[in-house]
């Protein structure tokens, strides 16, 4: 080997080293990320919040947290009040990640010296559970990742055993969700929306909709249509994502990738993209899932938002199913199979919102059409599904509503 062409591998080496060796994160004060701050205050405790994306992560960090599934939560504490408070931040994340824990994980091989420097930065940026009157603190907190919307509280405990909580739904760049470019308020002209006080009649009018999803050109029928959902965007939204749904992505290049690798290896894609089924004439509105270990094993719903007020709330039309695995058709080659126990899946929601706090009231209300065991229906995939005929009527709240004080209204019992 040439002494040239030697000292110009050296000469690589040194200058890839050096490279994967520096640590140089940017200022916090440049991050863009701060603009999207959401800002909540009671009883004088004001509390800011704000979530980085990947790429902002990168440029704070000096390296890709997302990529070690850690995402950092900026928190903001102004404590106008005469006494101290604490802030617990498992309210945030019960397995959040200290910051000597998340740098450690994104230690570079090849110097201790900007390790210790990213040890004492990330340190500095972590945040302080303790907060004294009159004073302010930030920092952040390392929780898991959640893509799409990051929900979480923020708890903060006074001397006198005073709690004051905060709740914040902050949307985070990066995933393309479905009903991001929805324009839910231009869906119908004003002169189709109908509004009802009087319970017979809108009960009349959930047991009038369609049976089931169609096909998109409505020649098929596909998956029953067994749940109605009534509340405002925001409290639906909310509820949702408080119980742990997942929104989904849109079908692009990289989301069809990301689903192909999850299928073939059995990974947990918890933003998968939902396949489209039709009500009202379109695809649905929004889509919501809730992934187990496997890309095969999830619960998933798709809303449709409907031309009708309800005492004033927004009414959406909806399906749930649970898949339980994969199976190949002659249609689609290979599709997920659902569990033909719909309404098993129907009550497993009504539950899941309960212990969430997510619901105020439900009932019951035909619309579907019995299909016994024996004789099952089956939808546009082909899988077999039974049920007793009903639909879930739940009233969603924004506002955690306590177990005890939910309400059942008996327009429907179970059939024994």
């Amino acid at each position: 080997m040439g002494l040239s062409r030697y000292l110009f591998i050296i000469a690589f080496f040194s200058v890839a080293i050096h490279g994967c060796a520096t640590y140089n994160p940017r200022p916090l004060g440049e991050s863009l990320f701060l603009e999207r701050a959401q800002t909540k205050s009671e009883n004088n405790v004001r509390v800011k919040a704000a979530v980085p994306s990947a790429a902002e992560t990168r440029q704070i960090f000096g390296d890709d947290l997302y990529r070690h599934g850690i995402q950092p939560v900026w928190i903001e504490i102004e404590n106008k009040d005469e006494k101290p408070i604490w802030f617990l931040p498992v309210g945030i994340d019960p397995m959040y990640f200290t910051p000597l824990e998340a740098s450690f994980l994104s230690h570079s091989r090849f110097s201790n010296t900007a390790n210790e420097k990213m040890d004492r930065y990330f340190f500095e940026k972590g945040k302080d559970i303790f907060v004294h009157p009159g004073g302010s603190r930030s920092g952040f907190v390392f929780t898991n990742l959640d893509e799409g919307t990051k929900s979480f509280v923020v708890d903060l405990v006074g001397e006198d055993q005073q709690v004051r909580t905060f709740t914040f739904f902050i949307p985070v760049p990066g995933l393309k969700i479905d009903h991001s470019k929805v324009d839910f308020e231009g869906l119908y002209p004003a002169n189709m929306w109908k509004s009802f006080e009087d319970e017979k009649d809108f009960i009349a009018y959930l047991q009038g909709l369609p049976c089931c999803t169609v096909n998109k050109k409505g020649s098929e029928t596909g998956d029953p249509l067994n749940l109605i959902v009534v509340g405002n965007g925001e409290d639906v939204y909310h509820a949702f994502i408080r119980a742990g749904w997942d929104e989904t992505e849109t079908i692009t290049a990289v989301s069809a990738w990301k689903t192909g690798l999850s299928f073939l290896l059995g990974g947990r894609y918890r933003y998968s993209p939902v396949s489209a089924l039709y009500v009202f004439d379109r695809r649905q509105d929004a889509a919501l899932q809730k992934v187990r270990g496997r890309i095969h094993e999830r619960n998933h719903l798709r809303l449709w938002l409907a031309p009708v007020q309800f005492k004033g709330n927004l009414v959406w039309v909806g399906q749930i199913s649970r898949d339980i695995g994969v199976r190949f058709t002659k249609k689609t080659i290979v599709t997920h199979k659902i569990d033909p126990d719909v309404d098993e899946t129907r009550s497993y929601l009504t539950q899941d919102l309960l212990y969430s706090q997510g619901l105020s009231q439900f009932a019951l209300v035909k619309g579907v059409g019995t299909a016994p065991i024996e004789a099952p229906r089956h939808n546009l995939t082909g899988d077999p599904y039974f049920t007793d005929g009903l639909r879930a009527v739940l009233w969603v709240s924004s506002q955690p509503v306590a177990f005890e004080k939910v309400t059942f209204l008996e327009w429907e019992s179970p059939p024994e």
